[in-house]
């Protein structure tokens, strides 16, 4: 072996020994993966009849693993240009705390784990789609989608969708309708959530070379798409409750909390210049956040304490 092998291999360890636990926790992406344990949780509660509590924590931790597997892979993908980017320069791989080669081995290691757990505790069905969740996050998203195309997180949000029907399916080896509108809401928000922040990162994004909306099209038009989607997505976080699988409580939320979103999405569309143009972007990218979290915790709520049963009588 050669000396520059040698200390290159060196190096690559000492990298590897000097990364401390939560280098690898952040790998995983955690604030993600708290959107999909709770979207997932849903759909495993939305499941009929009474649900076995071992096979769906083992479930739920399964689903939660594929996320963070996903999340390390495509942070090993990335590296390139999150090294570029302010907003992620920071994050284990770029900054030299962990190697990349360790977060691939890592995240393949995760992702068998999940894919493998998953078909054995409940059903290989669940298990294809949780595999299929994966490859799309990675080889459809990361490596082609977000950089050939301003589409990129309209389409690649389908997995970031997935997870309740990969719940579901693991409780039941079968599909329905509920966890469908479920991945509906998601996938609706997900460009306006993504493209406030673009809005307000356009520069972040421009330096790494992402064709992110507002690069490509512009903002004004990255503002009119945000509109459009909101507009959407208003009616259907209302489905829930009028299909019935929520409660009049859920209706209501829903209906207040779309109504706000609209109105948000309408400051994002007006404002247009200077510090009120970004101060908009950023009240509705916290908005969105709060959106989805506190409709899919409802739902969690109420079918978790058996309080939307009536809803469906």
């Amino acid at each position: 072996m050669s000396d520059l092998s040698y200390h290159l291999k060196a190096e690559s360890a000492a990298e590897v020994c000097d990364a401390s636990p939560s280098d690898f926790v952040q790998l995983l992406k955690p604030r993600v993966m708290s959107l999909v344990v709770l979207s997932a949780l849903a759909g495993i509660l939305l499941a009929p009849g009474h649900v076995n509590p071992v096979i769906g924590f083992a479930s739920l931790v399964s689903i939660a693993v594929g996320a963070g597997a996903a999340g390390a892979l495509n942070m090993w993908y990335d590296a390139d240009v999150d090294a570029i980017m302010i907003r992620t320069r920071g994050r284990p791989i770029p900054s030299g705390r962990i190697d990349r080669d360790v977060a691939l081995g890592f995240g393949l290691m995760l992702a068998a784990f999940s894919v493998l757990t998953l078909g054995l505790v409940a059903n290989w069905l669940a298990a294809s789609l949780l595999a299929f969740t994966i490859f799309f996050y990675i080889v459809i998203y990361s490596m082609w989608l977000k950089r050939a195309t301003p589409q990129n997180i309209v389409i690649g949000g389908a997995a970031g969708a997935l997870p309740p029907i990969v719940a579901y399916t693991a409780m039941t080896g079968s599909f329905s309708l509920s966890s469908f509108v479920l991945f509906a809401i998601i996938f609706v928000w997900t460009p306006p959530h993504f493209w406030a922040l673009a809005l307000i990162k356009s520069g972040d994004y421009a330096r790494a070379g992402i064709p992110m909306m507002p690069n490509v099209k512009g903002p004004d038009r990255t503002r009119l798409e945000i509109l459009i989607y909101t507009l959407l997505l208003a009616p259907l976080g209302v489905l829930p409750f009028v299909l019935g699988f929520a409660s009049m409580l859920y209706g209501a939320l829903s209906l207040i909390l779309g109504a706000l979103f609209v109105a948000l999405a309408v400051q994002v569309y007006r404002r247009r210049q200077g510090d009120a143009a970004e101060k908009a972007a950023k009240q509705l990218f916290a908005f969105s956040i709060l959106y989805l979290f506190l409709l899919l915790a409802l739902i969690v709520a109420e079918h978790g304490l058996g309080l939307a049963a009536f809803a469906a009588q």
